[in-house]
């Protein structure tokens, strides 16, 4: 054999790799693979947790404006669920710097809808390519052509501005009359007491006070020291303290009112309050009843793998995970959830959520209502999204608010119209 045969012969042998090697080889890729994997989980659900509790600096903008016609009073809009529901909305454009309200649809294709516009609050809507929907309609009292004072409510951890709007008198909503009812409107995540101003026109002209508060971290109230949600775990404090403040302006039944957190608030607060004896019932509208079916639902649109929607609120109950997620205090989920906590409610309370939300679903509603069929009045819509319902049917809606308040409530005093 020739030295360069010889030579290659016994390279070939060194590079030969016996039959155990290559199992190791195997194994180490595979776990490497499998460490891999579980790094990308663990990450993905840390990220999931921190975005659950942490307040948004930014709302994201989904809807396209494709033209404006300022003589027609009318504006085109990419067709999307929400863009194409019948009523009357909110849009926000140019990242939130301009506002106008949608009124009816004029015409629609497959792609399009071309709406009405009611009146723009501020902004040029002309130059702004895309927006997103929102159901705030009115952006301040002023807006309603109502009284009203703007007061700080004092709260642990300073004051919360909130807005007071007094109760119309009977037979004449235009006019005011002291009241000792009172509605305390408590808002959703990322969001801020705009949100609750639909609901003051059927709570006052049923003779009932509105309180509309903010809440710590929402942008408008003081931060907690954490500066994160605790998903109605901390929040409801600050919604004791505009009851102890309602209560000293001479507040002896209240109602409150939540919006979807809000409404996990509101529970919070009927269930762990300090005044809970002067509240006689509670409005919620597209609640979380529970959580987890909220953050479920949140992962699948996200298309997460299974199970990192369980690791996110595994993580965001452990006390020791609050150096990844910015919590000072753990979230007690177990509290929250009032399908498994049904048996301890004792207030009546009236849910209104629509089947087609899509971003709390309303199974919680539902499986709530069921339980507690004795204090439980659920009002279902098929089509109004997610705390749409006044915008897509406010007669509808505040109907329900107006019946339940005089046919549950003692002692009502109800006037006829929305």
């Amino acid at each position: 054999m020739a030295y360069w045969q010889h030579r290659a012969a016994r390279r070939s042998a060194q590079r030969a790799i016996s039959p155990a090697k290559l199992l190791v080889i195997g194994a180490l890729a595979a776990g490497g693979i499998v460490l891999s994997l579980a790094v990308a989980f663990g990450t993905l659900t840390t990220v999931m947790a921190r975005t659950i509790v942490t307040p948004p600096r930014k709302r994201k903008q989904d809807v396209g404006i494709q033209a404006v016609d300022v003589a027609l009073g009318t504006i085109t809009l990419q067709a999307t669920e929400d863009s194409v529901l019948p009523g009357r909305y909110g849009l926000w454009f140019g990242n939130d710097t301009g506002h106008l309200r949608l009124g009816e649809i004029i015409r629609s294709t497959p792609a399009t809808v071309t709406r009405r516009i009611d009146g723009v609050d501020f902004g040029d809507p002309q130059h702004s390519g895309i927006g997103r929907l929102s159901g705030w309609y009115y952006l301040g009292p002023w807006d309603l052509g109502l009284d009203y004072e703007d007061v700080l409510i004092p709260t642990l951890i300073g004051p919360s501005p909130a807005w007071f709007i007094p109760a119309g008198r009977p037979g004449d909503p235009q006019d005011t009359g002291e009241t000792d009812r009172w509605v305390i409107q408590v808002h959703g995540r990322a969001v801020t007491r705009q949100e609750t101003l639909r609901s003051v026109t059927p709570f006052r002209k049923a003779g009932y006070n509105s309180l509309l508060i903010s809440y710590r971290n929402d942008g408008i109230a003081p931060a907690s020291p954490d500066g994160r949600y605790g998903l109605g775990d901390t929040e409801w404090r600050d919604v004791d303290s505009a009851i102890a403040w309602a209560i000293e302006r001479g507040a002896t039944n209240v109602v409150l009112m939540g919006w979807s957190m809000g409404g996990a608030i509101a529970l919070q607060t009927a269930t762990r309050s300090a005044h809970r004896d002067v509240i006689d019932g509670i409005v919620l509208d597209s609640p979380v009843i529970e959580w987890a079916d909220v953050v479920d639902y949140q992962g699948t649109l996200l298309g997460l793998p299974n199970g990192v929607a369980t690791g996110a609120m595994h993580l965001l109950g452990q006390p020791w995970a609050s150096a990844v997620t910015g919590q000072e205090v753990p979230i007690d989920f177990d509290r929250l959830d009032f399908v498994a906590r049904a048996e301890e409610l004792t207030l009546p309370m009236l849910i209104m959520h629509s089947d087609d939300d899509g971003y709390v679903p309303a199974t919680g509603s539902r499986a709530l209502a069921a339980k507690r069929r004795d204090i439980v009045t659920f009002v279902p819509f098929a089509r109004a999204r997610h705390t749409k319902l006044w915008n897509y049917d406010p007669d509808a809606w505040g109907g329900a608010i107006r019946t339940w308040l005089a046919d549950v409530i003692p002692n009502t005093r109800l006037n006829d119209g929305s």
